[in-house]
């Protein structure tokens, strides 16, 4: 179980902190102790232990810190920035700072960053990232601009993989947050897209944690909750832009109405920390939760008030207290569901011991080799690294398989997202139809289990079809998921007419208050609310459109009557006979491909009055194409014209001697008579056309035959 220790307050003197608290907080070459970065002018050398200061530095009057100081493990020395591109180094005996080495950059310094096993890392406000010792060699070199000028960086960290520098920053652009993973032996740079999925929260804080293969993404949101995402480590793609989505992970661990800002920070891979009011009007609490069992381990009330800053190394969290730097000693016992519960029992060596923020177990048993008995710890070593080499690695796609039989829906969703992270195979097909079937199976099993996002990212891999998991549109069909049998319909190349049928009455048969809360994708709707400047256009013109108006009857000695009854006409067919949500999910239908001799069967038996609002639709999106010129409906993949008209030959073939008996029907019916009577007619000049055009065809053949100079006279009648 998760313990907080007394605080410690490691000065009385109030630091210039500013409004926005602190720089950084960042570790040196010697343990115990930490560089402290107000955000004003000053850098402070502290020793926790003895709660007292080392040494401080303050930049000049009128010049500002603005990146926090680190040390740098190879040479000892200190690092800062200030004024966004003046960077000194310096070390403990130097007392002025202006009097230091000085290096002036040619971009903007975002952060500088100096872990163990390497060299400090200096990434720019626009992406580009050098190592320390290249950029010194020449400080003015040119900075390339990785991303895009309304891009702003967020976050970044710096981790080893296996003793390989990787550093990570996120990057937000009008509210759409990106991941770029940059390897800086192998000078490789990633790009990543963070789904957010339905949640339309801000995220406010991230961290992070990193293995051997992927890198655990967690950020902490508006609406109070911790999420997180799965970077791989090595991309299968680095040129591609590709996308992570998030998953759920602790609900609700701060307010999320509280305007006062949350930190969030990874202690190890079962705990984390988080800085916060826990409901509403409270007082700001620094809380401990076990990820693992999702239970709140332990938690420390901060009545004076916080920055919203939290730092985490070795076996202390720092932050701001009021206007103090407050250090609070952490430990953890092993994880275990009895410690989460606090149902663990302790004998009087209660056994607890510290857990390090990240373990490099190699650099760990590598110190070990300089005991008495370093020989046989080689062969210890050696003896176990063989074993772990013999053991065969479990794939991803078993390991899923595995956990959908008896898993929850959690667990399974991170299993899924290792698999969908790691390279595309040849059986990419088979595996993922495999998962599917699963998950298919396990839902007919246990009617409460339906694993939604699971689906959803298996359908969004493109590699489905409906013959190969054709008990995935049953199971949407009785949840009446509609999200879902949108997104089959769009991505299914052969979904059977029956189940396309079965759709449509789905569609059609929800309530409109039920649809406005379904998230659907809208790319192919048509501006469905913009029926009253349609009206206004008509009644202002007589324009005849395609060859078709709906205020011609055919019969020139109309009165004013049957002129008022057109024009009120075209007002109702003018505006979308549905919400924007069902004509969302009309359009999947429409785009769908099916056979109409299998089709027309199926159609019989929707309801006459689904039959006519589909109707009025499909008539409202004829108009819609018939102003414009190229006869095509705006958004991305909207229904053709030719997909409009097949549908209401076949709606009307299915179902006319029972839609003609519906009131509400017979102007619709009448509109839809007016409009093929138009047609005929235009056709029929067309074809009056078509025998002057092959007469101009065969003179254009012959034109060989003719002189350099020629006069001719065509005659058309």
């Amino acid at each position: 179980m998760a313990a907080l220790d007394e605080e410690i307050m490691l000065s009385t003197v109030v630091l210039g902190a500013g409004p926005d608290g602190l720089l950084g907080v960042e570790p040196t070459d010697k343990a115990d102790q930490f560089l402290v970065t107000d955000s004003g002018r000053t850098v402070v050398h502290y020793k926790v232990s003895d709660q007292k200061p080392l040494g401080s530095w303050s930049v000049k009057q009128g010049q500002i810190i603005t990146c926090p100081a680190v040390c740098s493990f190879q040479t000892g020395e200190y690092i800062v920035v200030h004024d966004n591109k003046v960077l000194r180094i310096w070390n403990n005996e130097d007392v002025n700072l202006d009097k230091v080495f000085k290096a002036t950059l040619s971009a903007e310094v975002y952060r500088i960053h100096s872990i163990q096993g390497t060299e400090p890392v200096v990434l720019f406000r626009k992406g580009a990232v050098r190592r320390l010792e290249a950029l010194l060699a020449e400080p003015q070199q040119k900075i390339e601009t990785v991303i895009s000028d309304e891009e702003v960086i967020k976050w970044t960290k710096l981790f080893m993989v296996f003793k390989h520098p990787v550093l990570v920053f996120i990057t937000e652009k009008h509210g759409n947050y990106f991941a770029y993973v940059q390897m800086l032996n192998s000078c490789t740079l990633s790009k990543y897209t963070l789904l957010l999925g339905e949640e339309k929260s801000i995220i406010k804080n991230f961290t992070a944690s990193v293995d051997r293969k992927f890198i655990y993404l967690m950020s902490l949101s508006s609406d109070g909750c911790i999420y997180e995402s799965l970077i791989p480590v090595y991309p299968s793609d680095t040129d591609k832009n590709q996308k992570v989505v998030r998953s759920l992970l602790l609900k609700t661990v701060v307010s999320g109405s509280s305007q006062k800002e949350v930190a969030l920070t990874v202690l190890d891979q079962n705990h984390v920390a988080v800085l916060g009011p826990p409901i509403p009007a409270s007082k700001e609490c620094l809380c401990i939760w076990n990820i693992k069992f999702q239970t709140l381990q332990t938690s420390k009330e901060l009545p004076q008030g916080t920055s919203g800053q939290l730092w985490y190394y070795g076996e202390s969290l720092f932050m701001l207290h009021g206007k103090y730097l407050t250090v609070i000693p952490y430990k953890c016992e092993v994880s275990s569901l009895a410690g989460a519960l606090g149902k663990l029992k302790h004998s009087q060596d209660p056994g607890t011991h510290p857990i390090p923020h990240f373990v490099n177990w190699e650099t760990s048993q590598e110190c070990e080799l300089g005991s008495p008995n370093s020989e046989q710890s080689k062969r210890i070593l050696r003896r176990r690294k063989s074993e772990v080499s013999l053991k065969p690695e479990v794939p991803a796609s078993s390991q899923l398989l595995l956990a959908i039989k008896k898993d929850s829906e959690k667990h399974i969703e991170l299993e899924l997202r290792k698999l969908l992270a790691v390279k595309q195979t040849p059986d990419l097909c088979t595996i993922i139809g495999d998962v599917v079937a699963g998950l298919v199976a396990r839902c007919r099993e246990e009617p409460a289990f339906y694993p939604r996002n699971c689906l959803l990212q298996l359908v969004q891999t493109h590699v489905l079809s409906y013959s190969l998991c054709p008990g995935l549109m049953e199971i949407a069909l009785e949840k009446a998921d509609v999200q879902m049998l949108q997104l089959c319909l769009q991505q299914f190349p052969d979904i059977p007419e029956s189940v396309t049928c079965t759709c449509l009455k789905v569609f059609l048969s929800i309530g409109d208050d039920d649809l406005r809360k379904i998230d659907v994708n809208m790319e192919s709707v048509v501006d469905c609310n913009d029926g009253v400047q349609d009206e206004k256009m008509e009644e202002q013109t007589g324009i005849v459109q395609n060859g078709f108006s709906p205020e011609a009857d055919g019969c020139h000695s109309c009165d004013s009557d049957s002129r008022e009854k057109a024009r009120g006409a075209v007002q109702e067919t003018s505006a979308c006979p549905v919400i924007a949500q069902r004509a969302a999910l009309l359009n999947a239908v429409l785009r769908s491909a099916y056979s109409d001799i299998f089709l027309l069967p199926y159609l019989k038996d929707i309801p006459a009055q689904h039959v006519t609002v589909f109707l009025q639709y499909l008539y409202f999106l004829y108009l819609k194409c018939s102003k414009n010129a190229s006869m095509t409906l705006p958004g991305i993949h909207p229904p053709t014209l030719s997909q409009i008209m097949d549908w209401i030959c076949l709606l009307l073939d299915a179902n006319f001697t029972v839609v003609v008996m519906i009131p509400e029907a017979k102007r619709l019916l009448m509109n839809l008579y007016k409009f093929v009577k138009s047609q005929i007619s235009v056709y029929s000049e067309l074809n009056k056309i078509e025998v002057s055009f092959r007469e101009l065809q065969k003179l254009n053949q012959e034109k060989n035959n003719r002189g350099r100079y020629s006069i001719e006279v065509l005659e058309l009648f």
